[in-house]
């Protein structure tokens, strides 16, 4: 058995489910709404306050489902109460971030600022030379954040670029003379 996929999902005060045919799960809860629309196969059960996800075989395939269900309602539970977020850095001389309504404006070293619009359910705030990604789904976070630093990847001499604020750039020596 999946030992992901057997665990119960607590379903937190304050939050509401609601699970329709087809598997389409809606959560709702105090920071917004979430829906998403799950593997038929999978069984969804939601029993007082937890929701138990079950596998009808236990094929390969199955067995990988299991787990990704259960994380995935997890996920959007957490969302709805406390929310996402990701923090970005800017490395470089002359590399900064703007805020200008829902743009974000970047100075990467181009000819050309690069903006980037904020999607919908995201929201980014720029502190010094940090870039903060929050919402409340784990999934839209990550995309952005990883679209921003896909912009200008941190380079393994200097450094420069945008990284994570957990992320470990492995340096290189540059070259050396005879």
């Amino acid at each position: 058995m999946s030992r992901i996929g057997r665990l119960p999902v607590e379903i937190l005060a304050g939050v509401e489910v609601k699970l329709s045919d087809n598997n389409h799960i809606t959560v709702k809860g105090p920071k917004g709404t979430l829906e998403r629309t799950l593997v038929p196969e999978m069984k969804v059960e939601v029993e007082g306050t937890t929701i138990k996800v079950t596998r009808p075989s236990d094929l390969k395939k199955m067995k990988a489902l299991h787990g990704l269900t259960r994380t995935l309602i997890f996920n959007m539970i957490e969302g709805v109460t406390k929310g996402y977020s990701k923090t970005l850095e800017i490395n470089g001389v002359g590399y900064k971030a703007n805020k200008q309504g829902k743009k974000l404006v970047l100075s990467l070293g181009y000819s050309h600022p690069v903006e980037m619009e904020d999607p919908e359910g995201i929201e980014s705030k720029v502190e010094g030379n940090k870039i903060i990604v929050s919402g409340i789904s784990k999934e839209k976070v990550g995309q952005y954040a990883a679209e921003i630093r896909f912009k200008r990847p941190p380079e393994p001499y200097k450094g420069k670029g945008v990284k994570y604020s957990d992320e470990i750039i492995r340096r290189k020596e540059g070259k050396t003379g005879k």
